[in-house]
């Protein structure tokens, strides 16, 4: 057998022109132990057969024997695909991606034990668990193990008629539903876990737990990183929220930990929405500090890990972003949105719980009635917050939603690549609630909007002559300011896709430009961020031809951004393409195959001749 090779592989070694170590046939997996090659050496050797564009894109999916969960309607979908996109470099990026969290990162599958504690004897119990990991780093978070998952929505189906003995894509998500519900009532303040402990799979050594300091503490064997970030949070309500919208059972969120969990994800962001200080002036406990021995401004907080003072304005503190940088100001404006959204859609769940009959099993009515008025509440108050504090006038941009505030007045202007940002605000769910304010302020605005105005604000769910989502906050009886939101974001969105954003980056005409983050420092562009800003004009654009334009542009940048690896990237230094980070990063491929899928389903409305799919993009 052949070993493997270390599995930190970086960019530079899949880079390099110099012969490998081990030579052999890169596509024969029958070379390493157990018949699979593993999927880093996978991409390191760039397997044939290549595609026949002129970027001759590798195939590195394994095969299905080799794949961590094999899905019967995926391979149709990558199939039908196969006929659609008529340019065989994009197809071959497609199917490259696509299904990259199925094939590579569901490192395991199984059931929770249940433990005596008078005997320790352990029992096998009928609660799903799927442990996911991101791809290059060993450990589950639960932002990105949710995002992976949320790309494949579109194959979730209730399983509940199923007569065959495969493992479904419902069961795989109730599985990471439990799993973190788990991880929820461990840690609500951590970002990361480790593998459970049913999988036999060991703990992975995190470097920086020795420098890290948070308080709440944490036990490394079952937590990998703790960096308080709202989405994480709000990535669990969401992967919960979808499961029911596509399956409608409510019998499963009744059966285990989740409304536990969602009452300790509720009770744990509820306490960072204090401020600083109480009345007199005394500095309060925050529930959540972080302090890092390190040389990065980003991997630690100010004030003896305290954060930036803020001022209680209704929103949530958030210590780190979903970049796992730390934030300037606490409040960060797209995470609150997220949470907001989050609670509001899976309050939906919550209320027919309280509703279930006492003889259903459900024991926990009172509790789940409780819950959904004050995830309800709670998401009002974060709207109030966002309409008092987040929306400042830019002198060039007009009016703009600041990325952090602090209640103070002071603003943090700029976005980052990762997921919420100001970009992916459209495709968060902030526009679409469905919940009642307690009062909408009219807004006559005929004199000073066009027709584009409108076209926007009715891609948001709002009539055009109302603000979106500005109330009366009901204790206070305080009057908010009337905003329009579908306009200030775009406005945002000019002001995110131009070098008036710190972040942005860009490099020589017609390279790969887009939005960075610290997190790989300036000059750094994210493929996820030009996947946000051609996927969020589905939700922002009605013009057909100002959306493909968008589109057709961030596409082609995103098939030239590979350098012959054929997934995503992290990121890529914009006057340096062949320097790029991560070599394997499922959430971003995901995302990839969500936005190529989104641009199929647009071209079924179109004659052959306009789809953006026929053309070619040699």
């Amino acid at each position: 057998m052949i070993p493997s090779p270390d599995n930190n592989v970086n960019a530079a070694a899949l880079l390099s022109t110099t012969q490998p170590v081990f030579l052999f046939n890169a596509s024969d997996d029958s070379q390493y132990e157990g018949g699979c090659m593993p999927f880093e050496t996978r991409l390191y050797n760039k397997p044939e057969p290549k595609s026949t564009g002129r970027y001759e894109l590798p195939y590195i999916r394994p095969p299905s024997r080799c794949r961590t969960f094999n899905l019967s309607s995926l391979e149709t979908l990558i199939d039908d695909m196969r006929t659609t996109i008529h340019d065989n470099d994009l197809f071959r990026l497609f199917e490259n991606t696509y299904p990259n969290t199925l094939d590579t990162m569901i490192k395991w599958h199984g059931y929770a034990n249940n433990t005596n504690e008078d005997t320790t004897e352990e029992t096998v119990t009928d609660e799903e668990l799927t442990y996911i990991i991101t791809g290059d780093i060993d450990a589950m978070w639960l932002r990105d193990s949710a995002a992976q998952m949320q790309s494949y929505s579109n194959l979730l189906v209730d399983d509940s008629t199923e007569q065959n003995n495969e493992t479904t894509l419902a069961q795989l998500w109730r599985g990471l539903i439990n799993l973190q519900a788990r991880y929820v009532l461990i840690s609500p303040y951590c970002h990361s876990f480790q593998p459970p402990r049913e999988s036999g799979i060991p703990p992975t050594k995190n470097p920086a737990y020795d420098q890290n300091h948070p308080f709440p503490g944490y036990e490394r064997q079952l937590v990998f990183d703790c960096k308080w970030e709202l989405d994480s949070l709000a990535s669990f309500l969401q992967i919960s929220a979808t499961y029911f919208e596509k399956t409608g059972d409510i019998v499963f969120f009744g059966r285990y930990s989740w409304v536990d969990a969602i009452e300790a994800a509720v009770e744990a962001a509820a306490a960072m929405r204090e401020g600083m200080y109480d009345a007199e002036g005394h500095v309060l406990n925050s529930a959540y500090t972080f302090t890092g021995w390190t040389d990065r401004g980003t991997e630690t907080l100010n004030n003896q890990g305290l954060g930036n003072p803020s001022r209680a304005n209704g929103m949530v503190r958030t210590s780190f972003r979903p970049s796992d940088d730390a934030t300037i100001f606490q409040f960060l404006v797209p995470a609150n949105m997220m949470w907001a959204a989050s609670l509001e859609r899976a309050s939906v769940i919550m209320e027919k719980l309280s509703r279930q009959p006492l003889g259903s099993g459900f024991i926990q009515q009172d509790k789940a009635e409780n819950l959904t008025t004050v995830m309800r509440e709670f998401a009002m108050g974060i709207r109030e917050g966002i309409a008092a504090d987040a929306v400042i006038q830019h002198r060039n941009f007009g009016h703009i939603f600041a990325f952090e505030v602090d209640g103070y007045g002071s603003v943090n202007l700029m976005d980052d690549a990762n997921i919420p940002s100001l970009l992916s605000i459209p495709l968060l769910g902030f526009f679409d609630s469905h919940m009642q304010p307690v009062n909408i302020i009219n807004k006559d605005n005929a004199n000073t909007h066009n027709k584009n105005d409108d076209r926007r604000r009715a891609k948001t769910g709002h009539a055009a002559n109302h603000s979106a989502e500005v109330v009366t906050n009901s204790k206070t009886a305080q009057q908010l300011p009337s905003h329009d939101y579908a306009l200030i974001y775009a406005n945002t969105r000019r002001f995110a896709l131009s070098t008036a954003n710190p972040y942005f980056a860009w490099g020589e005409p017609g390279g790969f430009a887009s939005v960075g983050g610290p997190h790989m420092g300036p000059g750094k562009a994210w493929p996820m961020a030009s996947i946000v800003t051609a996927l969020s004009m589905y939700r922002y654009e009605d013009d057909s031809d100002s959306r493909d334009k968008v589109i057709a542009q961030q596409l082609g940048m995103l098939l030239n951004s590979t350098w012959g690896a054929g997934v995503m990237h992290e990121s890529i230094d914009t006057w340096a393409p062949q320097i790029w980070t991560r070599p394997w990063f499922g959430w971003a491929n995901g995302l990839f195959g969500e936005l190529i899928l989104a641009i199929a389903e647009d071209d079924k409305q179109r004659p052959d001749e306009e789809k953006l799919l026929s053309r070619s993009w040699q």
